[in-house]
Order: C-alpha cells, then structure tokens, then sequence
C-alpha cells in the first residue's frame, strides 16, 4: 500500500471523527453556562459610544423563557 493509501485510509476514519470532536467542542463552548453575558458585552461594543444617552435608548429585548 503506497502513502498515499495509507494516509487517505487514516483520514476516512480519524480524521472524520476528529473534525467531528472539534465541531462539538466548538458548539459546546459557545453554548456554555454563563457565556450569554459575555456575548452581549462583545455585541454592544459598537454601540458603546452611541451619541444618545442611555435614557433615551430603549431597553433591550428580553426574550422570556431563555435561562439568563
């Protein structure tokens, strides 16, 4: 069997999985206990220096029934 061979029979098995255990590692991370407040901090960076003062601004959309 020549490298080539060898290598693409590696990639059909581990390599698949291994993508597969990164992708979820990905999903899982993003959706972790306590990372909502951290993306909504980074969400608002550009608004930060919006020339309306925060009376003004209405208030954010508080979806109800998701666990904040």
């Amino acid at each position: 069997m020549s490298t080539y061979d060898t290598l693409r029979h590696f990639a059909d098995k581990w390599g698949l999985l291994f993508m597969l255990l990164v992708f979820a590692a990905a999903v899982l991370w993003v959706y972790r206990p306590g990372a909502r407040a951290s993306y909504r901090a980074q969400g608002d960076i550009p608004f930060k220096h919006d020339e309306r003062s925060a009376q003004e601004q209405p208030p954010r959309d508080q979806t109800p029934g998701r666990g904040e």
